[in-house]
């Protein structure tokens, strides 16, 4: 019985082999007889690929910083002197000019001494004419006028100290800019350093970024520079470089790089962060072709060009990334083939077959 079942097996596998072999040529793996006779003796077939021609474009090399914006000015507005505040005149957040007054001190004390120094100057400047009068008629020595002339000075220069006293009392914004917050209130006893409240002028924003050594040969003072902040994702600051430091960082080897923006609308506030953005070079009329035509072979990169419908090997040094394409610094010449469609299955001198027509682009490099 056992025997009689392995003789049945074996005539099924015997019939499906013969049925597959009869079929084979109908498969759609099987090899019609002309690619038979082609692979015999007729050349290698032909693997379908898309190619790009290679175009020129405009390449532009950027370096990318961060930094915190600051006031052009800024200042913390202090008293001198102590005394109590007998005047607020400024309102919060409130645009000042240069010369105004910000806060007024008791100054009543100071005011009658100044009256008084200003009657002794009246009296010592009656003094001095009559002395002059006097010795112009030789009446008295010109010693006398003399001293009287010193008493003159001394007095004059008494009420210039008293005056100086009182503008300590009255404390005026350094600068124009606009105000921060009120930190005293009328009637506060302040010492000098008390804080009254902040001065910035926003109407020019300072920003420091640090940039790594190898970009300083690209940043030059007055070169443009575009800034954006989270705040306003949507907008770019355009400014400019003022000052390059004398001095690279020895930890993260960096120099810092101080630029300035206009801010006529006071959108860039102090301490906001900024990712900013220098064009560093521009190269015109370098090659480009598509970034998936490039293949990396440990350190060494190379594209396979179309020629004479065959795939050749051309090693390539390769330079900036451009919105999906790259930079060819040598090894490609613009307007030549190249495969970017089925790379992994070619090799150097494999016949290939072109899908469809080949790509091509004219815009313009950006990176």
């Amino acid at each position: 019985m056992r025997t009689s079942k392995q003789i049945v097996t074996v005539a099924v596998l015997a019939a499906l082999a013969a049925t597959a072999w009869i079929a084979r040529d109908n498969l759609p793996w099987g090899e019609s007889p002309a690619q038979g006779k082609q692979g015999k003796g007729f050349g290698q077939r032909a693997t379908l690929v898309e190619a790009a021609a290679a175009r020129r474009g405009n390449v532009t090399v950027t370096v990318e910083a961060v930094g915190t914006a600051r006031a052009n000015e800024a200042v913390t507005i202090t008293s001198k002197v102590t005394g109590l505040v007998s005047k607020i005149t400024f309102r919060e957040g409130g645009l000042v000019k240069t010369g105004d007054v910000l806060v007024e001190l008791d100054s009543q004390e100071m005011g009658a001494a100044l009256e008084e120094k200003k009657a002794e100057l009246d009296n010592a400047i009656r003094l001095y004419e009559r002395a002059r009068e006097l010795y112009d008629r030789r009446s008295v020595p010109r010693a006398q006028m003399d001293d009287r002339f010193g008493d003159l000075q001394t007095a004059e220069a008494r009420v210039r100290a008293e005056e100086a006293r009182i503008k300590e009392y009255y404390i005026r914004a350094p600068f124009s800019g606009r105000l921060g917050l009120r930190r005293v209130s009328v009637g506060a006893l302040i010492d000098p350093g008390t804080e009254i409240t902040t001065l910035d002028d926003t109407r020019k924003i300072k920003a420091d970024f640090r940039v790594p050594e190898t970009a300083i040969p690209h940043i030059a003072e007055g070169q443009g520079v575009a800034a954006r902040s989270a705040a306003y994702a949507d907008r770019a600051f355009n400014g400019k470089v003022t000052t390059i430091d004398t001095r690279v960082d020895p930890v993260t080897r960096s120099v810092q790089v101080r630029t300035i923006f206009d801010n006529p609308d006071e959108l860039i506030r102090p301490g906001m962060f900024l990712t900013a953005e220098f064009v560093a070079v521009i190269r015109e009329d370098s090659v480009l072709i598509p970034e998936q035509a490039v293949v990396v072979s440990g350190d060494k990169q190379y594209v396979f060009v179309v020629e004479n419908d065959k795939a050749s090997r051309r090693d390539v040094v390769t330079g900036e990334h451009v919105d999906g394409e790259i930079e060819i610094l040598s090894g490609l010449a613009a307007e030549e083939l190249v495969v970017v469609g089925g790379v992994q299955k070619i090799r150097e001198g494999a016949a290939i077959k072109l899908a469809k027509p080949p790509q091509s682009k004219s815009k313009q490099g950006m990176s």
